[in-house]
């Protein structure tokens, strides 16, 4: 995604040589979107983590960005792990609208089958970046919960049995209720109450993977096939040399997915940071489609999101 002098134009793809060839043979390609409205009190710096993470051949990109209806500067776009996109902006005060949308190629052929990854360090030791999903983090406090993790799913084998286990003892015991949690919300409180949203689903399985010294990692993405649409997170938990895709809420197929930030937790992707003064969210509005038919998901098989 580009903006040139302010004015936002559609990203020519062709050129792309750092974007991987298209799936072969009729595969359904992705659309996403979404705008968002702001009442800015005062004048503010905004980090915003919408776009969708590089990976995918994009067929068409364009991010708007408005205040009282008069385009804003260029954001500036800066690179996150694994792919992930940030866009910055600064905005002075009134009505700030955002729009973004892209269409995306099918992921590639490679995108849910096994494959093996670079690791650092002895054999048989995690490399770093395993490492830093391993350890406790804001909404994942993993120490905390050993005990329940190792009475529950310690007797499995280690790896993809215990995420498979947890996912669905995750999707079981915990009900998805909107409402029943917020932003300040932790593993523990899905744990302790029985109930949260997508995020506590994600961050519950980061925390019992991690309690048993398998790394996981949090991720924000778009979900077609999800209801009501809006934002979705899932985790993904390293074992077999690879890292796989786990939802616990079973809301959405995970081979429609479309990354587009991961990290160690919410904090590290969410959708909106304001960075400096008073910024309200007035208004979201998400949309995740598929050409032709959304994929079946029994949400145990493994899978790796592109």
């Amino acid at each position: 995604m580009h903006c040139r002098g302010g004015v936002p134009y559609v990203t020519d793809v062709q050129s792309a040589s750092d974007r991987p060839s298209a799936h072969p043979g009729g595969a359904t390609e992705r659309v996403v979107s979404c705008d968002l409205t702001f009442d800015v009190g005062e004048p503010a710096d905004v980090a915003l983590h919408i776009a969708a993470a590089n990976g995918r051949v994009v067929r068409a990109e364009r991010l708007d960005v408005t205040i009282d209806r008069r385009v804003l500067p260029a954001a500036i776009e800066l690179a996150t792990p694994h792919g992930g996109r940030l866009h910055l902006l600064r905005t002075p005060p009134g009505i700030l609208s955002v729009s973004y949308r892209a269409e995306l190629a099918a992921p590639p052929a490679t995108a849910g089958q096994p494959a093996t990854a670079i690791r650092g360090g002895l054999p048989g030791l995690p490399g770093l970046e395993q490492l830093t999903y391993l350890r406790a983090s804001r909404y994942c406090p993993s120490d905390h919960d050993v005990g329940f993790a190792v009475a529950e799913f310690g007797g499995l084998p280690p790896g993809r049995p215990q995420a498979e286990a947890i996912t669905q003892w995750i999707h079981s015991r915990v009900g998805y209720v909107p409402g029943s949690t917020n932003v300040h919300s932790s593993a523990d409180d899905a744990l302790l109450t029985g109930q949260g949203v997508c995020r506590d689903f994600a961050h519950l399985g980061i925390t019992l993977c991690r309690a048993l010294q398998i790394p996981a990692r949090f991720v924000a993405v778009y979900a077609p096939g999800l209801t009501p649409m809006d934002f979705h997170a899932v985790f993904e938990a390293w074992f077999d040399g690879a890292w796989w895709t786990y939802d616990a809420t079973c809301r959405a197929p995970r081979e429609g997915m479309v990354r587009i930030a991961t990290g160690r937790d919410a904090a590290d992707t969410a959708f909106v940071n304001v960075l400096r003064g008073i910024v309200a969210l007035q208004s979201t509005e998400v949309t995740a489609t598929v050409t032709g038919l959304l994929p079946i998901d029994d949400n145990l098989a493994p899978h790796r999101l592109c």
